[in-house]
């Protein structure tokens, strides 16, 4: 089952910002701490979210998301347009119950990312967080209206 994937869209910004909220640049600065961030995850989690006890994490040939990018461009198009599974995992070449367990290894990754960034959503306005973000609001944003 063929997908969308990060090297399809990376050359059309328009459509990828459409898609991520993100521009090109933005997403670029955020794939360094959202890989490290699953990295660590992954070393203590396998991905049907029990503990990892042999084996460590390794991309698999058939893998649906095989690239930092292509997961990290996963959970924000899904943060974006907030899809049914079932959709979400036909636009990304994978069943429901696969796109299910992604979704729910990466959006914990990617709030961890972001927290290393200082850019973790907040649940009000108040005190001035989003002054300070590094990596533009736009992706604590979308992860914060999905909790």
């Amino acid at each position: 089952m063929a997908g969308v994937r990060f090297s399809n869209v990376q050359s059309r910004p328009i459509e990828f910002l459409d898609l991520t909220s993100l521009t090109l640049d933005e997403f670029e600065q955020l794939v360094p701490p959202f890989e490290a961030a699953f990295q660590a995850h992954m070393a203590q989690w396998r991905l049907d979210g029990k503990p990892r006890t042999s084996r460590q994490f390794s991309v698999y040939k058939t893998c649906p998301l095989p690239t930092p990018e292509d997961r990290l461009f996963f959970v924000l198009t899904y943060l974006k347009t907030y899809s049914l599974q079932v959709v979400q995992g036909r636009l990304f070449g994978m069943g429901q119950s696969k796109a299910n367990q992604w979704i729910h290894v990466l959006l914990p990754v990617l709030q961890a990312a972001l927290r290393s960034l200082g850019d973790s959503p907040a649940r009000s306005l108040s005190g001035g967080e989003h002054e300070t973000c590094k990596i533009p609001d736009r992706a604590s944003t979308l992860y914060l209206y999905h909790q």
